[in-house]
């Protein structure tokens, strides 16, 4: 297994426990993307892992968000693997994988955050420590990497319509409620259920599990051209000088750095 800037990764026969650290907030910025390229290209052999499980090495926030400053940047690195620059691509191709994908929520996903444990087949979250949130209206935008295509489908139109549309938090009960995620449970269980279930599904037949993964993907997942609106809508909306704005104000108020903006983002929002 090679190097990762920052996933750490820790390999258990075929299953593949990969922790996010990337300091100090765990921000989706180049990075992150960059590893994101390399594990899809990995998983895409289909020779060594079953399943991954996603976590986070920080405990208040899994992906709160995208590095604002650095969008043409990732995008960028993204379409080294989709052939576009579109974090919303290159997320479908994650759940497109040969590999059973599970996410382990403990802290804060908001925005690309949430779009990419979405983008991951399962999501189980800690009841004490996981926060939920689509924050792009607040600035004017559109969810752009699948969060419009996954939430309407897994909730329905009107709670699609109320999490997106409303920018703030919430609780990993109500996530659970609304369909966001498969379970809340308790942080102190999070770890051995999910780690025991990885376990479980990895000792299946591994082309099965390819085969359910594609057939169920047919159903769910919608089209990449859907996937393209989205992104080049979130990506226009980057340009608007309201959009602009927003970020900066909300930036002199600590956006971005680990503190009361981004532990309590959705109440900030609500203010700009």
């Amino acid at each position: 297994m090679q190097e990762f800037e920052v996933i750490k990764i820790r390999e258990e026969q075929a299953v593949l426990f990969a922790s996010i650290d990337n300091p100090p907030i765990n921000l989706l910025g180049p990075g992150l993307v960059r590893d994101l390229v390399s594990l899809i290209r990995i998983l895409d052999q289909g020779d060594k892992y079953k399943v991954v499980v996603f976590s986070s090495a920080n405990p208040n926030y899994f992906i709160p968000h995208v590095d604002v400053t650095k969008i043409a940047e990732y995008r960028a690195i993204a379409a080294e693997l989709v052939g576009e620059p579109s974090l919303s691509l290159l997320y479908r191709r994650l759940s497109e994988t040969k590999a059973v994908t599970i996410a382990q929520i403990a802290g804060r996903v908001r925005g690309a955050g949430s779009e990419f444990v979405l983008a991951c087949d399962m999501r189980f979250a800690s009841k004490e420590k996981a926060i939920f949130g689509q924050l792009e209206a607040a600035f004017g935008q559109v969810p752009g990497s699948g969060g419009v295509q996954h939430l309407t489908r897994l909730m329905g139109r009107g709670r699609a319509f109320e999490v997106i549309t409303s920018s703030t938090d919430y609780s990993a009960d109500l996530a659970e409620r609304y369909g966001w995620i498969n379970r809340a449970m308790p942080d102190a269980e999070l770890d051995v259920f999910v780690s025991d279930l990885a376990r479980r599904i990895a000792r299946f037949p591994h082309q099965g599990l390819i085969d359910i993964k594609q057939r169920i993907n047919a159903i769910a997942l919608a089209s990449a051209e859907d996937y393209r609106i989205d992104s080049d809508l979130f990506g226009k909306a980057t340009q608007n000088p309201e959009t602009k704005a927003r970020y900066k104000s909300i930036l002199e108020k600590g956006f971005q750095l680990d503190g009361k903006t981004e532990l309590n983002l959705g109440e900030a929002l609500g203010e700009l």
